[in-house]
């Protein structure tokens, strides 16, 4: 015990623990639909303000802590491989990477500062702050859903970077001078709501499955599946839907090579707008898929930002060859396309979007008229993490992304809610 405590102490963890357990709060009220932007901007501040003061070990368990709380639900999805076994091994990974983050940021903090031999400094608090407004940026295994100014996606503080640093500047002031009038100057990252009225959306219909991973993929329960989903087009087309929305893989079959599910699809089409998601077969490798059917065409839309170790291996050639074979059954990794796809129906033009894509930041770059995604379509199967945190987190990042660029955005998922964001507000289908 004593050659542990030349490392930590319990206060550096106890001290790491709570300052992650405030960085966290905001994702957990959301869950259980208690969220309110007072307490949401209170918590953020706090967050920020104890993680500002502390040390580079407080920042490290802090890292790690939050890396648990955010992401621990990742390990769900290795139940549905029977590798129950390897789900500590994944939650320590993902502690140790975001607490090595976090720790990296403070050592350099403090390596400089020591230069000038000045403790606390303005110099070691600016350097602290930058490296938050960084982490945004550093994407591990190119999992990108770690943003600091996610804290403040359901307050009155907006989640711009600009107002981010305004946050921070504020409270390092008050710290170095230790004067708390300086954050008044949090006033000027203040939200203002020029949101206008959300539109009626009564002609779209977005469907919510309850599927589990394993009926899914069960092929003796598909026909039962398949009528199921075809009965639900056909009600839509009696209450006189303009479209219907299924979500991601909801046929889970290449769909391009049924040519008898094409025609059933393509021959409801004449009577409503349909987007499913399916499988696509180039005849070398699989790809998750939007089928898109209008009255007289057949659009297919292929991902183009697969899930880390779940749809391709991020890692190099001869340790994802070895991680199929040894865990995946020699399975193939799924192809991505190269560009973002837009489609459009009845005049309105949507970005194509199938669950893990719609959180990243490149699904949301200038269309070739210089303009960012007005209506963006997301398809999920939340089926590999229900129950958990991460169909809340999802839509806090879809939140953040609808704020930002102003996104409308019509969610189909499977095994959670969908719903419709406008102006970063959601309005549960």
């Amino acid at each position: 015990m004593n050659k542990i405590r030349q490392y930590f102490t319990t206060l550096e963890i106890t001290r790491g623990l709570f300052i992650a357990l405030l960085g966290s709060a905001f994702i957990y009220l959301s869950y259980w639909d208690f969220s309110t932007p007072l307490l949401n901007t209170i918590l953020g501040l706090l967050t920020l303000y104890f993680l500002l003061r502390s040390e580079t070990k407080t920042w490290f368990f802090t890292g790690a802590f939050l890396g648990f709380f955010w992401f621990w639900w990742i390990s769900l999805s290795l139940i549905h491989y029977d590798m129950i076994w390897a789900a500590p091994i994944v939650i320590l990974i993902i502690m140790g990477t975001y607490g090595l983050m976090f720790a990296f940021i403070a050592w350099i903090s403090e390596k400089v500062t020591s230069i000038f031999t000045i403790q606390h400094s303005l110099l070691s608090l600016t350097i602290k702050a930058f490296g938050l407004l960084l982490l945004s940026y550093i994407h591990p295994f190119t999992f990108d859903w770690f943003k600091p100014e996610l804290l403040f996606v359901e307050s009155y503080i907006g989640i711009e970077k600009w107002q981010f640093s305004i946050v921070l500047l504020a409270i390092i002031l008050s710290i170095w001078r230790q004067q708390f009038i300086y954050l008044f100057l949090i006033l000027f990252a203040y939200q203002i709501d020029t949101n206008s009225p959300a539109k009626s959306h009564n002609d779209i219909a977005l469907i919510n499955t309850h599927t589990t991973v394993e009926e899914k993929w069960n092929q003796t329960k598909h026909d039962a599946q398949f009528e199921v989903l075809l009965n639900t087009i056909d009600k839509a087309i009696t209450e006189k839907k303009s479209l219907i929305v299924l979500p991601e893989s909801v046929f889970p079959i290449f769909l391009n090579r049924s040519e008898k599910l094409l025609n059933i699809l393509q021959k409801k089409a004449q009577n409503i707008n349909i987007v499913t998601g399916a499988l696509y077969w180039d005849g070398t490798t699989p790809r998750n898929s939007t089928y898109i059917f209008t009255k007289n065409n057949m659009t297919i839309a292929n991902k183009v930002l697969l899930v880390p170790f779940g749809e391709a291996n991020p890692l190099p050639d001869f340790l994802s060859d070895w991680v199929n074979r040894t865990f995946y059954d020699n399975a193939v990794d799924y192809r991505a396309d190269s560009n973002v796809i837009d489609y459009t129906i009845d005049g309105i033009t949507y970005r194509n979007a199938i669950c893990f894509e719609a959180t990243s930041e490149k699904l949301y770059e200038k269309d070739k008229n210089g303009n960012y995604p007005q209506h963006m379509i997301v398809l999920s199967n939340n089926g590999w993490f229900v129950p958990s945190i991460e169909p809340t987190l999802q839509k806090l990042l879809l939140q953040y992304y609808s704020k930002k660029y102003g996104t409308t955005m019509y969610h189909a998922i499977n095994m959670s809610d969908s719903y419709i964001i406008q102006n970063g507000l959601v309005t549960k289908e």
